[in-house]
C-alpha cells in the first residue's frame, strides 16, 4: 500500500511503508551481535563462548546443587525469593517473558532492577555455560512444576 502526499509546487511525493527485514536477516544479525559476546578463557570451559557448546544437554539435578551453592542466597533455596533478591518461581520469569538467554545474560553481566525493588544483580563469576545451562534446566523444572509456563 501507497500513501500520496502533495507537495508545494504541485508535485506529489509516494511514500511506500518500509519493508521489514526477513528472518534470514534477523538470525544472520543477531549471529553477528552475539558473535561478538564471547571472551577470554574464563568464559567457558566449552571454548569460549557464554552459551554452552550446541549438543549440550542439562542435567537439572546438577543445576539444584548449583543453583543452592551459588544463587539461593539471594533467589531461596527453592527459588522463591529473600530480602535480597526476586523469585524465579514468579510468572515474569515464565520462558515467555525472560527467555533461557535472560538467565546466561544476568549471570555474565549483572542485572540493572527492572521488575522488582532488590538492588542491582552483580555478575556470577565462576560458572561456565554448562554450569549455567544446568541451572536454567532445573528452574524452569521449578517453573513448570508450579505451573508457570
Amino acid at each position: 500500500m501507497s500513501a500520496v502526499a502533495p507537495q508545494a509546487g504541485g508535485g506529489v511525493v509516494t511514500a511506500r511503508p518500509r519493508a521489514r527485514p526477513g528472518p534470514a536477516v534477523v538470525a544472520g544479525l543477531l549471529g553477528l551481535m552475539l558473535g561478538g559476546c564471547g571472551g577470554g578463557e574464563e568464559d567457558s570451559a566449552s571454548g569460549g563462548g557464554f552459551l554452552p557448546p550446541a549438543g549440550y544437554v542439562a542435567d537439572a539435578a546438577r543445576g539444584r546443587a548449583l543453583f543452592q551453592a551459588n544463587c539461593a542466597r539471594c533467589h531461596g533455596a527453592g527459588a522463591r525469593g529473600t530480602g535480597q533478591g526476586p523469585p524465579l518461581l514468579h510468572p515474569v520469569y515464565r520462558p515467555g517473558h525472560h527467555a533461557d538467554l535472560a538467565f546466561y545474560l544476568a549471570v555474565r553481566n549483572g542485572v540493572q532492577p527492572h521488575h522488582w525493588r532488590f538492588g542491582p544483580m552483580p555478575p556470577v563469576r565462576g560458572l561456565d555455560p554448562e554450569a549455567v545451562a544446568d541451572i536454567v534446566a532445573w528452574v524452569r523444572q521449578q517453573q513448570r512444576m508450579a505451573a508457570i509456563q
